[in-house]
């Protein structure tokens, strides 16, 4: 038995590295964040039905699981061709392809079941959201674009998780898009330098990527750019949504935050690549769902 429990014991922290489920801490902040806004919009948790919160966290963890167990299932040839990834757990057979194959089936079904059970209009939107997450993992061979579909996955958390506590487009509509646009620049902006580290890897390969096509120089530019976006963008969403002070002094912080990340990382100097993707991100999404909630509550919103 202590042996049976030791290889389970295994399997689950190979797959839990297998999807760095860490990494959840970049999207999971925002689909709260957008729950509570419906919430907060619906009159308060008491106007909506016990059962929707835990399906929006089901929804997230599903979706998740299906597109990162997927795209491992599909990158695990080139992944093993790269210095950076070659010890994945798909790569070094911990995990076996028929095990990530059916693991992405049974993901993929829990997340539109999920789905339909919040309400009709998210069940009917989920192939749609399904397609962006899985469609992602093909995206490197076909263009430099690819950093905008992963900036889609992510920038639909919080549409998702609004519309699965209102169950309508309505008033907030506007805010909330305004908010997934701003976590799909903010994705695109960090995915772009993270991609830097595979440059040469990527353009042996015939990869594709605004590191590869552009350079390291051109990349972090462009990743620059797209950061820019996003503090404007939080700000709209703030006022469509009538959030107040604390919220914006939250984007202020968020703006100083994504300054702080592109000081950390220089074309001649990718070392600090792992402190900007991930400390600095889980920052500013912490942030983005903290002074919300704080607003909200202040507000006597929640």
């Amino acid at each position: 038995m202590t042996t049976e429990w030791a290889s389970v014991a295994r399997g689950t922290s190979a797959f839990l590295r297998l999807i760095r489920f860490s990494h959840t801490l970049f999207a999971l902040p925002y689909a709260v964040t957008g729950a509570l806004l419906g919430v907060s919009n619906r009159g308060g948790f008491g106007k909506i039905p016990w059962t929707t919160l835990p399906l929006v966290l089901v929804c997230m963890v599903t979706a998740r699981t299906a597109a990162m167990t997927f795209n491992r299932w599909v990158d695990r040839r080139f992944d093993a061709l790269n210095p950076r990834t070659k010890g994945r757990p798909s790569v070094t057979g911990e995990v076996a392809p028929r095990t990530m194959v059916v693991v992405t089936v049974v993901a993929s079904a829990a997340f539109v079941a999920a789905a339909y059970g919040l309400n009709p209009l998210c069940g009917a939107l989920s192939p749609i959201a399904l397609a962006t997450v899985l469609g992602y993992s093909f995206m490197k061979r076909v263009g430099w674009a690819c950093h905008f579909v992963l900036g889609a996955a992510l920038g639909l958390s919080p549409i998702g998780a609004y519309l699965a506590v209102g169950g309508a487009w309505d008033i907030g509509t506007a805010g909330i898009v305004a908010m997934g646009v701003a976590v799909c620049m903010w994705t695109a902006g960090f995915d772009v330098i993270y991609a830097c580290q595979d440059v040469d890897h990527d353009r042996t390969l015939g990869l594709h990527s605004i590191p590869a096509r552009f350079g390291i120089s051109g990349a972090l530019s462009a990743a620059r750019g797209f950061h820019a976006l996003v503090p404007p963008a939080l700000a709209f969403a703030g006022g469509a949504l009538g959030l107040g002070t604390v919220y914006f002094v939250g984007v202020v912080a968020v703006m100083i935050l994504l300054v702080y990340e592109h000081r950390l990382v220089k074309a001649d100097d990718l070392r600090a690549v792992d402190t900007a993707f991930f400390t600095v991100n889980v920052a500013i999404s912490l942030l983005v769902l903290s002074t919300s909630v704080a607003d909200l509550w202040i507000g006597g919103r929640l």
